[in-house]
């Protein structure tokens, strides 16, 4: 779904990083807590040795035993599979249908195995179900489908799990769900896909998680523009709190919300090493991004953009039509971007609006949808476009966002740059299409600028960074940036260093 971070198709190389246990030492404008991320995939907590009291024993001899015990079991009853490989029935369509309130636990050494055979191993539409301290592995999803809770059902708990080596979406997601202390890593699409059919995800939580190593089948490459991989890919989640995870080495985005997200508090998460940005919040509303350690993203995309002579500032934190809204209701009414450090990253945040993407627009890449303001997107054509209330409404507009407290840190010898990185950027193209559009020419690119109370200030900055407003050609030093028109990062420091 995103328009210009356009697919590379380049590999990352691992780079050994320290320890992600705390802010770079040094003054930063704000007080900011030391951020702490367990290594799950490397150390997970066994599950119980033996099975608790009243639980159903799932034998690893027994191909097919989860999903027959299952079946034949009623609601709320807790499984304890043994250790060793559990194999379902060997048929693609072969899956333990939960019901509601199951519990799943593994024993120490339990895996769910589908041998490159079954597509789905959790599904079902029933409610609360628990898996816990199991690694599911080789199942073979297809395109957009997930592995575990296939069937997107409510208030799934998964934790100190292992979902790895999967094709596909190693979960999806529903209402209330719950992903923690689990190690999502290594399957071919997404870790998670959080997305559930009629839009109807309200209330997420993603906390103590490792997510690394996603999109190894490359579907960038596979599909050119599909905007379809991340670490983590939301769609249309109204209220989401991701904090404390280690989101990591995924090829593409590290987290990715995409298409009518609202009320997203991402808090103390470390996002490093990813091929593309480490967050994408798009066409969204109202979000608090604050105490985050950001580090080392978007080196492989930013370098190939620069190596094929694309002027875009290819950033970090990539705001794209996304802002606050007060007339959407959640816990804030802008988006917030605070006390974050970033360092080393081939670029900062950019705040971006495309003027030819609007409800019922061919560059509305999220096909069908409309904002939030606008329900029916039929609505959003002339004559009444031009006039009010759709003028502002059919729009989803980068407005309200709030920059501050943040220290950003570049060395261009670290991240290997001689051009096209080191750059904050507030900016839209020229509106050209449709014809009718009233968003033609200059307006977007005004508004987004000047108009729509977009704020960088009290931040700190070390490094040789450069800004970019208006227009991609645009840049600017610091002074230019923080003197008229764009009056940007009052109270904010600067000290330039040649990191080679």
């Amino acid at each position: 779904m995103l328009l210009l971070l356009a697919a590379t198709g380049c590999e990352s190389t691992p780079v050994a990083r320290p320890e992600p246990t705390a802010v770079p030492s040094g003054p930063v404008p704000t007080a900011l807590p030391s951020v702490k991320v367990a290594r799950v995939c490397a150390s997970a907590p066994a599950g119980p040795a033996k099975a608790p009291a009243g639980a159903v024993t799932v034998d690893p001899a027994v191909v097919g035993d989860l999903e027959a015990k299952t079946e034949s079991s009623p609601p709320r009853t807790t499984f304890w599979l043994r250790p060793g490989r559990h194999r379902l029935e060997p048929d693609a369509y072969a899956q333990v249908m939960a019901k509601e309130g199951n519990r799943y636990l593994g024993a120490p050494g339990a895996v769910l195995d589908g041998r490159k055979v079954n597509q789905y191993a959790f599904s079902g539409t029933a409610a609360d179900v628990t898996i816990s301290h199991l690694t599911v592995r080789g199942f073979v999803a297809p395109h957009d489908e997930g592995v575990v809770n296939h069937d997107m059902a409510d208030g799934w708990v998964i934790e100190d799990a292992r979902i790895e080596e999967n094709s596909g979406a190693g979960l999806m997601a529903g209402a209330r769900q719950q992903v923690r202390a689990s190690c999502l890593r290594a399957n071919g699409q997404y870790g998670m896909n959080a997305y559930k059919t009629g839009d109807s995800i309200k209330g997420l939580v993603v906390e103590g998680n490792e997510i690394t190593g996603n999109n190894t089948d490359d579907w960038e490459r596979r599909q050119p523009g599909c905007g379809c991989t991340a670490g983590v890919k939301f769609w249309a989640v109204d209220g989401a709190d991701i904090r404390g995870n280690w989101v990591h080495d995924n090829r593409g985005a590290g987290l990715w919300a995409d298409t009518n997200n609202n009320d997203f508090r991402i808090e103390g998460n470390v996002l490093e090493g990813n091929d593309g940005a480490a967050l994408i919040y798009e066409t969204s509303y109202n979000a608090v991004v604050r105490n985050n350690m950001i580090r080392r993203n978007t080196w492989v995309e930013g370098r190939a953009s620069a190596a094929g002579g694309d002027d875009f500032p290819y950033a970090t934190v990539y705001v794209s039509e996304s802002g606050g809204e007060p007339r959407v209701r959640a816990r804030t009414d802008r988006i917030e971007i605070s006390g974050n450090v970033l360092e080393n990253n081939w670029s900062g945040i950019t705040l971006w609006e495309n003027a030819d993407r609007f409800c019922n627009s061919e560059a509305n890449t999220s096909t069908g949808y409309c904002t939030l303001l606008v329900k029916d997107t039929a609505r959003c054509a002339p004559p009444a476009i031009a006039g009010a209330p759709l003028y502002a409404d059919c729009r989803w507009k980068t407005q309200r966002v709030d920059i501050h407290g943040n220290r950003f840190v570049l060395d261009k010898s670290v991240v290997g740059c001689t051009a096209g990185c080191g750059r904050m950027a507030v900016l839209a193209n020229s509106g050209t299409s449709p014809d009718w559009s009233p968003y033609r020419g200059e307006r977007v690119a005004e508004a987004i600028t000047r108009g729509q109370h977009n704020r960088w200030h009290d931040n700190a900055y070390v490094g040789p960074w450069t800004f970019v407003a208006h227009s991609p050609d645009r840049s600017l030093g610091f002074g230019q940036w923080r003197g008229a028109p764009y009056r940007q990062d009052a109270g904010s420091t600067f000290r330039a260093r040649d990191g080679g």
